[in-house]
C-alpha cells in the first residue's frame, strides 16, 4: 500500500490550499482515510477523518468548519480542502489509512496501518 500527499505549499494567513492523496494497492472505498498533522515541536494530531462508507466524515473542533474531506472514487484520492488558514494551521499533513479503524481510534494514530510521507504547509501572517 502506498499514499502519495500533494498539494503543500506557503500560503498567506486567510488563503485556501486543497491537499490530494493518492492511493495504491488499496481502494479508498474499502478504508477509512484521514489526515493528521504535526507541527513544529508538536505531536502528531488528528485532522479530519472519513468512514470507509463514503458518509460520515469527522473533524478536529480546531478545523472544524475551515476544512472539508472528500474522496474521489473514480480517482481513487482523498483530499483535504483547507480554508481560513492560520498560522496555527502550520504543519506536515500526513494522509493515513486504515481497513479495520474502529470508532473508538478514528482520532489517534494507533488507527491507522498505513501512511503517507506527508506535505508541508507553512501560513504566513
Amino acid at each position: 500500500v502506498q499514499l502519495v500527499e500533494s498539494g503543500g505549499g506557503l500560503v498567506q494567513a486567510g488563503g485556501s490550499l486543497r491537499l490530494s492523496c493518492a492511493a495504491s494497492g488499496l481502494t479508498v472505498t474499502s478504508a477509512s482515510m484521514a489526515w493528521f498533522r504535526q507541527g513544529p515541536g508538536k505531536e502528531r494530531e488528528f485532522v479530519a477523518a472519513l468512514w470507509r462508507t463514503g458518509v460520515n466524515t469527522y473533524y478536529a473542533d480546531s478545523v472544524k468548519g475551515r476544512f472539508t474531506i472528500s474522496r474521489d472514487n473514480a480517482k481513487n484520492t482523498v483530499s483535504l480542502q483547507m480554508n481560513s488558514l492560520m498560522p496555527g494551521d502550520t504543519a506536515v499533513y500526513y494522509c493515513a489509512a486504515g481497513r479495520t479503524t474502529i470508532f473508538s481510534t478514528m482520532r489517534q494514530t494507533a488507527g491507522y496501518h498505513y501512511w503517507g510521507q506527508g506535505t508541508e504547509v507553512t501560513v504566513s501572517s
